[in-house]
């Protein structure tokens, strides 16, 4: 894949959506781990947490490169996004704040850095997947959507929060790349080219529709379930 081919583009913007949708909890926590400290020190540790947490993710992503080389490892890839991207779809509890804050910077930092690798598993998957092997797409994808990322959160969140519609479709982004990745393992891959073509659009296709609708049965029953609940809290004691 070359920068002339339409496929190296329609590539590089699945990596960037992928990336910009999986990594708001990731700005979040950035934010939450350096609220406590002093105005003059929060911009200094944002940038130098986020300036380490971006190398160490491109490290771990250039690693989940090389490992979807390997047979069955894009099968247990394209599980785990399918999974990923269904938890999208279902509103979470209360109770986002277990992210320490610290006073200190260096503290904050190391926060910063171990809270970004513990929920960066799903960005590392979903982003190496959608690089579809291409060092080239990987290293631009993450310039472009990581300073998006960082810089941008806010702006991310609060439109997130006016348009869900954009959740849904990040979550079928993730559900198309899960079928890419099955469809391509190193394991079936040639036999579906000479035999199967059609499975590269018919498989992502329905990885996408997949992931919509579990993921909304199961926010309805979320939901449904939640009500039951705040009903029974309700109730007057007698």
């Amino acid at each position: 894949m070359t920068p002339a081919d339409t496929a190296f583009w329609v590539a590089l913007l699945q990596i960037i959506g992928v990336n910009i949708v999986l990594s708001g909890d990731n700005a979040v926590v950035i934010a939450l781990a350096a609220r406590s400290l002093p105005p003059h020190q929060q911009k200094r540790a944002v940038l130098w947490g986020s300036g380490a947490a971006v190398v160490m993710r491109i490290i771990l992503t250039i690693v989940a490169v090389e490992m979807l080389k390997w047979p069955y490892l894009k099968f247990i890839g394209a599980v785990l996004l399918v999974w990923i991207a269904v938890k999208l779809l279902i509103p979470e509890d209360e109770g986002e704040g277990k992210i320490s804050s610290s006073d200190n910077m260096i503290a904050a930092i190391k926060t910063i850095l171990i809270a970004d690798l513990v929920m960066s598993l799903d960005n590392v998957i979903g982003v190496a997947a959608a690089a579809k092997g291409s060092l080239t797409l990987l290293i631009l994808g993450l310039a472009i959507s990581i300073p998006l990322v960082v810089f941008g959160s806010t702006l991310l969140l609060k439109l997130m929060g006016r348009f869900p519609v954009i959740i849904t479709v990040g979550a079928a982004l993730l559900g198309w790349v899960a079928g890419e990745m099955a469809v391509t393992d190193p394991l079936i891959k040639e036999w579906v080219d000479a035999n199967m073509h059609w499975l590269h659009w018919v498989v992502p296709a329905a990885g996408a529709v997949l992931v919509v609708a579990v993921g909304k049965w199961l926010a309805a029953r979320a939901e449904s379930h939640r009500d039951v609940v705040d009903l029974v809290h309700e109730e007057p004691k007698t």
